[in-house]
């Protein structure tokens, strides 16, 4: 891979890492509701099952889903009813977390992880990051530079998210704020099923 290639793969990365998703709105939520450091393994589980994502499309799974349609739809149903039933949790949230109360959890990072796997955004991503950028000269090397490149890019953008969430903690404190918040959150949540719908 060029080193011009590489950098627009760089951009790719961080652009769609960044901008707004089911994870990052989830993760916006979590840094309200629970604050930076209740949130790091639903950061770290984004960022790793995104990176097995990633790799398992590079080896092939993306054609394969290509080959069986019905399974693509399958993956597609079980991604929006799973998402749905997060934005309801979200939406349905009412009070911030303080330090040391563990009754309400944020996502946890196996959960994080295996929601890669039904995220319509992150099989976008993926599919078409190893479309575009990898060598057909060198398969198995291109897999593993994109990969590792989404890697170092979508830990930061990811927790950019939310350290805004944790900022907000403060301005959030007010109940009725927080409810309309998580109702927001919810409704842009389940929003973001819009593209795979059409």
């Amino acid at each position: 891979m060029s080193f011009d290639a590489f950098l627009a793969l760089l951009v790719y990365a961080l652009v769609t890492s960044i901008t707004p998703g089911p994870n990052n709105l989830m993760l916006l939520a979590s840094g309200v509701n629970f604050g930076i450091v209740r949130t790091v393994p639903h950061m770290l589980g984004i960022s790793i099952g995104f990176l097995v994502l990633l790799v398992a499309v590079g080896l092939g799974l993306g054609a394969v889903l290509t080959a069986f349609p019905v399974l693509h739809t399958g993956l597609k149903i079980a991604g929006g009813a799973y998402l749905l039933y997060l934005a309801w949790k979200i939406a349905m949230s009412r009070t911030l977390t303080a330090k040391g109360e563990t009754k309400r959890q944020p996502m946890r990072f196996i959960d994080a992880a295996a929601f890669q796997w039904v995220n319509p955004k992150a099989w976008v991503m993926a599919i078409t990051a190893m479309a575009v950028y990898t060598n057909p000269e060198h398969p198995f090397l291109s897999v593993v530079l994109i990969s590792v490149a989404f890697t170092v890019v979508n830990l930061p953008s990811v927790s950019v998210w939310a350290g805004f969430g944790t900022a907000l903690r403060g301005f959030l404190s007010d109940p009725v704020r927080l409810k309309w918040f998580n109702i927001a959150m919810g409704v842009l949540l389940a929003a973001t099923l819009w593209p795979m719908l059409r």
